[in-house]
């Protein structure tokens, strides 16, 4: 029994929440799941479980850099709204990323469609942000350059021709 079979285990008793809150964040294809034969494909699996490894180290990502903005303002650094901000950002953002992860590893179509757009949209959104001079600090700038790097990542593995196939884009009458 892999991790992800565990955590699934472990969180099974809260499913109905779980869909309540797919039906805000899924709308209309809440519901729409992949074949059970397409999730349970080797490459779908690998797949999945890369984008759950990419996605804990963007947690490490996160964690550290509100660590150091602990550690500069306990030794008198004083420190732009923004990085408190984008430290803040980067946890919850990760966090939500890996909440698509994991329902798109149930075969939610939703989930993997909106995990496919964000990693495509935010590493733009924060490699622009970081270029703005002045905004951040070298040491925010570069975790914003390996926080884009790693989604990058996620979306590559999204796009790979497994998860394409597994996932193939509903059609108006598949809709639900």
């Amino acid at each position: 029994m892999g991790f992800l079979d565990r955590v699934n285990g472990l969180l099974r008793p809260l499913e109905p929440l779980f869909l309540r809150l797919d039906k805000v964040a899924g709308g209309r294809l809440a519901a729409r799941r992949i074949r059970e034969d397409m999730l349970t494909q080797p490459r779908t699996r690998r797949g999945f479980a890369g984008i759950l490894w990419v996605l804990a180290a963007e947690i490490v990502v996160g964690v550290a850099a509100v660590i150091i903005a602990i550690v500069l303002t306990v030794d008198g650094v004083q420190l732009h709204w923004a990085v408190w901000f984008r430290s803040i950002a980067v946890l919850m953002i990760t966090a939500t990323l890996l909440y698509f992860a994991w329902r798109a590893s149930l075969g939610f179509y939703w989930a993997y469609s909106r995990l496919r757009l964000f990693s495509r949209v935010f590493p733009v959104v924060t490699l622009v942000i970081a270029a703005i001079p002045g905004l951040y600090p070298l040491w925010m700038t570069i975790e914003q350059i390996v926080f884009s790097l790693l989604l990058i990542g996620v979306g590559d593995i999204l796009t790979g021709d497994a998860m394409r196939e597994a996932f193939p884009k509903p059609v108006k009458s598949d809709a639900v």
